[in-house]
């Protein structure tokens, strides 16, 4: 699951309304960088609020036992966090698994949404899901332009409006396409790009100018606007599928980066509980003794496989929320 994408936009905001920080936390960051960051700032945390403190940690240590305490949780911790997250990628899997009429089921919905594809840009559907959504897209900045040239001036009021949905789906159309083209399915970068060209808003454009001004178009104009409209209702779902894929996608990876972390997690908080003591790290930097460095150190370690869910689960559920519609319905301002 590459991580490394532009930014959703250049603007200052994002659509959602939150800052560029946010942005980048919640969807453009790469996950290992955020859980990196998460990890750190809990190392950080702890150092500077137990060294600085109460009484000296060593003596704490010295007379409780504290070390095994912290680390004999985090290891009943590790082992059931690990064990959820794996259950949670077993039923990302299950959905892959089914009898074979449910398969051929499957199959043929599949195959009927690529048939509608290949009838609407008049080429077989491509393999790759950056290149399948790109071709909807370019089709639809096609039909948009068409559909420009046959209004033209004819009236003002509806030639301004139709010139306004033209522009919109044109401009967004090409940004989403450059930013497709050679984007790698696995990588947020695809579900970014889909992400930007918001067809829910242009639909409802288009149902108004059917519904406002119907009567001042020629039959030449309402089949331009049928052609757009198709095409734009057939990228939601199409951008749904994706959508759902990658999902399927990352929460897999999730559970194997959770897997491969999670080992020396527990190999760390079980040399914490059998070895590390008051006195197996004496002496002080700049005022921090170095047994708080070095529990600090491992109690970031053991908490790495948690940071991981953390990062992954805010970028699904993100997208998720806002994306739960896929018809033109306005959930957020």
């Amino acid at each position: 699951m590459h991580e490394e994408t532009d930014e959703l936009t250049v603007s200052k905001r994002d659509p959602a309304g939150e800052s560029r920080v946010a942005q980048w936390v919640l969807l453009d960051g790469n996950r290992l960088v955020i859980t990196a960051l998460l990890v750190v700032a809990m190392f950080v945390s702890f150092v500077g609020v137990v060294g600085t403190l109460g009484p000296p940690f060593a003596d704490q240590i010295a007379a409780e036992d504290t070390i095994e305490t912290i680390f004999a949780t985090m290891l009943t911790v590790i082992v059931t966090g690990t064990t959820l997250v794996v259950t949670i990628g077993q039923l990302v899997l299950t959905q892959e698994n089914g009898p074979l009429g449910d398969q051929r089921d499957r199959m043929d919905g599949s195959m009927a949404v690529r048939e509608s594809v290949a009838e609407l840009t008049g080429a077989p559907s491509p393999l790759d899901p950056a290149a399948f959504l790109q071709v909807i897209l370019q089709t639809a900045a096609q039909r948009a332009e068409a559909l420009r040239a046959s209004v033209g001036d004819t009236t003002d009021g509806i030639g301004a409006e139709i010139d306004e949905l033209a522009s919109n789906v044109l401009t967004d159309a090409e940004t989403a396409c450059k930013r497709l083209d050679g984007a790698q399915f696995g990588t947020f970068e695809v579900i970014a790009a889909a992400l930007g060209f918001d067809y829910s808003t242009k639909l409802y454009q288009l149902e108004r100018i059917v519904d406002n001004d119907s009567e001042t178009l020629d039959a030449a104009d309402r089949q331009h606007l049928a052609e757009l409209s198709a095409a734009l209702e057939l990228f939601g779902p199409a951008r749904e599928h994706i959508k759902t894929l990658y999902f399927q996608w990352a929460l897999i990876d999730l559970s194997q980066w959770i897997l491969y972390a999670a080992v020396p997690a527990l190999a760390v908080a079980g040399v914490m509980v059998g070895v590390v003591d008051a006195g197996t790290v004496p002496g002080a930097t700049l005022g921090i003794d170095h047994i708080v460095i070095v529990v600090g150190a491992a109690f970031a370690v053991t908490l790495v496989p948690f940071m991981l869910f953390v990062a992954s689960v805010l970028r699904i559920l993100t997208v998720a929320k806002r994306t739960l519609a896929i018809e033109p319905l306005l959930l957020r301002e």
